[in-house]
């Protein structure tokens, strides 16, 4: 039998995260523009600054329920004449709020940009929000509520929440709002909303893909150029307060037969020279099936399918504002552990951090945390989707558009020292809220003889 010779990898192409142009338009809009040629979708990302902080007082979920009208009709189509027009052009439109703002989405193929952007404008320009799409949205929202609450991993992120930021806070309750609130909503508040906090002078559009044959120039001067409105300045984010002192609180479901774990404290955001560290090192302690929490709780004791360690931006400001850095990231362990092994999983994942600030990191370790980090980010963003994702998420946090760039080349030149000292700082075992969504009969008393905080039991 006769065999093809194996083939052999080619020499590695030098690759850097792509380089955006920035401009802007008479009316005030903030423009990121990549030409990337072979990518025949187009992918449009608009950060609107309308921060839930800005929701009005027992208004909590209008900025969702806004930015869910977006799309339900203009001044030029009806709520049908609009989702047809843009199946027409083959494109999505999505949208969705956050503490920091509004995002709003749009994919198209490249040939069909100027109309889909044109009824991206007219979404922006002119929304509707008829009464009746108005209480359609509210009717579904509250009845996703319920399945929210019972559902544990969000039910846990409910809880910690709760747990880490005062009740007066926004950031203390759910984003999407509750029950309660999300029932006063209608047309008016939503209108209301949308006039105080949406226009293009406190806006960025990040549009990525093959711009061939399109005079893009041209395209956004005719479509979101023609988008008008206050020159106001946007709100100011309050400081992020945050109270992460150790502690556990058992979220009851009798009977349940796993718990959700969901251990947490707020730490410092991507604008902290500490954050390619806390990167690095978080990776090695759950970011991946070989991290450490993993080669313990999932290979040696079998507790879990997986446990994954992360840093995840709550909301930025520039550090060079008046008001100074206000911006805060969560850090957090999750998974999930059956009823009978939560005490166990518990201690031993203590034991690991234990380990990690006595022992500190591998040289191995972080070998392949970089391997795997800045490695694979060519495939990362591969489309152009992903790299207008990553330059929305410069621009909402107020970061450099090289940020991400740069963040490769200091994961790089990142040692274990360092990695080890940024992910002890990050989960020290005597700072960390513990949310467990569980059966509290079963496992109160274990996780009592841990010492790792005051357990409080609440209702599920």
């Amino acid at each position: 039998m006769d065999f093809h010779p194996q083939p052999q990898g080619g020499a590695p192409k030098p690759w850097a995260f792509p380089a955006p142009e920035r401009s802007q338009l008479p009316n005030g809009l903030t423009l990121l523009t990549s030409h990337r040629p072979g990518q025949q979708v187009v992918a449009v990302e608009i950060n609107l600054v309308a921060p839930l902080d800005a929701e009005p007082e027992g208004l909590d979920g209008v900025a969702t329920i806004m930015a869910r009208a977006l799309s339900e009709g203009t001044d030029k189509h009806t709520a049908e004449e609009f989702a047809a027009e843009l199946e027409r052009c083959g494109a999505t439109l999505d949208a969705h709020a956050d503490h920091p703002g509004v995002r709003v989405s749009l994919e198209v193929p490249a040939s069909r940009l100027p109309r889909a952007l044109a009824l991206l404008a007219d979404a922006l320009r002119a929304p509707a929000f008829p009464d009746s799409e108005i209480e359609r949205l509210v009717r579904n929202r509250l009845d996703e509520i319920p399945h929210e609450l019972a559902n544990p991993a969000r039910r846990a992120a409910m809880a910690l929440s709760k747990e880490l930021f005062p009740a007066t806070a926004r950031m203390s309750r759910p984003r999407q709002g509750t029950e309660e609130t999300v029932a006063r909503i209608d047309a008016g508040a939503v209108r209301a909303f949308y006039d105080a906090h949406v226009r293009p002078a406190a806006s960025t559009a990040v549009i990525v893909g093959d711009f061939t044959g399109v005079d893009l120039a041209a395209v956004l001067a005719d479509t979101l150029g023609a988008w008008t409105g206050s020159t106001a300045e946007p709100l100011k984010p309050a400081p992020i307060v945050a109270d992460d002192s150790g502690r556990v609180v058992i979220v009851d479901r009798p009977g349940a037969v796993q718990t959700q774990l969901l251990i947490g404290r707020t730490g410092p955001d991507r604008h902290d020279r500490v954050w390619p560290a806390q990167v690095l090192g978080t990776y090695c302690l759950g970011g991946t099936l070989t991290s450490r929490l993993d080669r313990v709780l999932r290979e040696e004791k079998g507790y879990t399918y997986g446990v994954r360690a992360f840093g995840q931006v709550l909301r930025s400001s520039a550090p060079s504002s008046p008001e100074g850095a206000t911006g805060a990231s969560l850090l957090a362990i999750s998974g999930s552990v059956d009823t009978a092994s939560t005490g166990p999983a518990l201690e031993d994942l203590w034991t690991v951090l234990r380990t990690l600030a006595a022992e500190g990191l591998t040289d191995a370790e972080r070998d392949v945390a970089v391997q795997n980090l800045v490695g694979v980010a060519p495939l990362k963003y591969e489309t152009a989707a992903a790299v207008a994702g990553t330059l929305a998420d410069q621009v909402e946090q107020h970061l450099p558009d090289d940020f991400q760039a740069q963040l490769y080349v200091r994961l790089a030149e990142t040692g274990t020292v360092e990695a080890t000292a940024a992910a002890v700082s990050a989960f020290p075992v005597d700072r960390l809220v513990t949310v467990l969504v569980g059966d509290a009969e079963q496992i109160v008393e274990p996780v009592k003889t841990l010492g790792i905080g005051e357990v409080t039991v609440v209702g599920g």
